[in-house]
C-alpha cells in the first residue's frame, strides 16, 4: 500500500497555463496610464499659439536689432475704433510701435525697456 499510495503523490499536476482575467486587467490599466502621462507629456511640447500681431512685433524687433535701423510696425485703427491719421503719444501714428536697433521699444503692446511684446493682439 505504501508503494501505491506513494506513486500517487509523485504523479506531477500539469501546470495551468493561460492569464486569468486580474492579470489582464492590470496590464490594461498600467498601459492605459502609461500612454495617459506620455500624451500629456508630448501635448505640452506643442508651441503656443501666437497671433499675427505679436509674431509681427516680434519678427519687426528681431529687424530693427539685425540691420540696426528703427522699423515702424503700423497698427493700423487703435483699440476704441479711433482714425488712423490720430497721432498717439510721441508723435507715432495710433496703434503704431517703434523699434529702435538697441532692442528698445515705443508703443503699445510692448515692454519699453526690453522691446519684447507682452501680449497678443
Amino acid at each position: 500500500m505504501t508503494a501505491a499510495g506513494s506513486r500517487q503523490l509523485s504523479t506531477p499536476v500539469p501546470p495551468r497555463r493561460g492569464v486569468t482575467l486580474i492579470e489582464l486587467l492590470v496590464v490594461l490599466v498600467l498601459l492605459g496610464l502609461l500612454f495617459t502621462v506620455s500624451g500629456l507629456a508630448l501635448a505640452s511640447l506643442a508651441t503656443p499659439r501666437q497671433s499675427a500681431w505679436f509674431r509681427t512685433l516680434e519678427a519687426s524687433r528681431a529687424r530693427a536689432i539685425r540691420w540696426g535701423i528703427p522699423v515702424l510696425v503700423d497698427g493700423g485703427s487703435d483699440a476704441s475704433g479711433g482714425n488712423r491719421s490720430r497721432s498717439g503719444p510721441l508723435g507715432l501714428p495710433a496703434g503704431a510701435v517703434l523699434f529702435l536697433p538697441d532692442g528698445r521699444a515705443l508703443g503699445p503692446g510692448v515692454d519699453p525697456l526690453t522691446g519684447a511684446p507682452v501680449g497678443t493682439r
